[in-house]
C-alpha cells in the first residue's frame, strides 16, 4: 500500500514537472452543487412525497404497535400479546420493505439523474481544458493537499449551471 502510494506521488510530480498548467477537478462536488442537481432534487422529493408520507405512516404504526405491546406486558393475556406481537411483525416488515423500495428507486432516479449530466459535464470539462490550456487534471479526491486556486471545481459549476 506504502509503495503504491510511493509510486503514485513519484508519478505526479514527474507529470508535474512536464505540464505546465495543473488543476484539481472534484467531479462528484461539480455533479452535486449544480443548479440541475437543485433542481433534480425538488423534483425527486415532489416524485417520491407520497411513498415518503406512506413510510413515515408506517413508522408510526410500528412504535405504537410497539408501546402497546409495552405497556401491555403483565397484564394482557397470553393470546392478545401474540396478536400484537404479529401486528407489530407484519408492520415492521411492511415498513422495512417500503423503506428498502424507496431507496432503491432513489438510487435508480440519481443513477439516471448522473447518466444524463455525465456527457454535459464532459463537454464542460473538455472546453474548460481546452479554453484554459490545462495540461494536466487531477481528481481531487486523489490528492493529498492542493492549493485552492488550482481547484476548478466551481468553474465547472459555473458552466454547467451555463448549459
Amino acid at each position: 500500500m506504502f509503495r503504491s502510494l510511493i509510486i503514485i506521488v513519484g508519478l505526479l510530480f514527474s507529470l508535474n514537472a512536464m505540464a505546465e498548467k495543473v488543476a484539481t477537478l472534484s467531479v462528484q462536488q461539480a455533479l452535486l452543487t449544480s443548479e440541475a442537481a437543485d433542481a433534480f432534487r425538488v423534483k425527486l422529493k415532489s416524485e417520491l412525497s407520497g411513498e415518503q408520507k406512506q413510510l413515515s405512516d408506517l413508522e408510526a404504526q410500528v412504535k405504537k404497535i410497539q408501546e402497546e405491546i409495552k405497556k401491555g406486558q403483565g397484564t394482557q393475556s397470553k393470546e392478545v400479546q401474540d396478536q400484537q406481537r404479529v401486528q407489530f411483525q407484519k408492520a415492521y416488515g411492511e415498513y422495512q420493505r417500503l423503506g428498502q423500495e424507496l431507496q432503491q428507486k432513489q438510487r435508480q432516479r440519481e443513477d439516471e439523474f448522473l447518466k444524463e449530466m455525465r456527457p454535459k459535464l464532459d463537454t464542460v470539462i473538455r472546453g474548460l481544458i481546452d479554453s484554459e490550456g490545462y495540461d494536466l487534471v487531477v481528481n481531487k479526491q486523489a490528492t493529498i493537499y492542493v492549493k485552492p486556486e488550482l481547484d476548478i471545481t466551481a468553474k465547472v459549476v459555473e458552466l454547467l449551471n451555463k448549459q
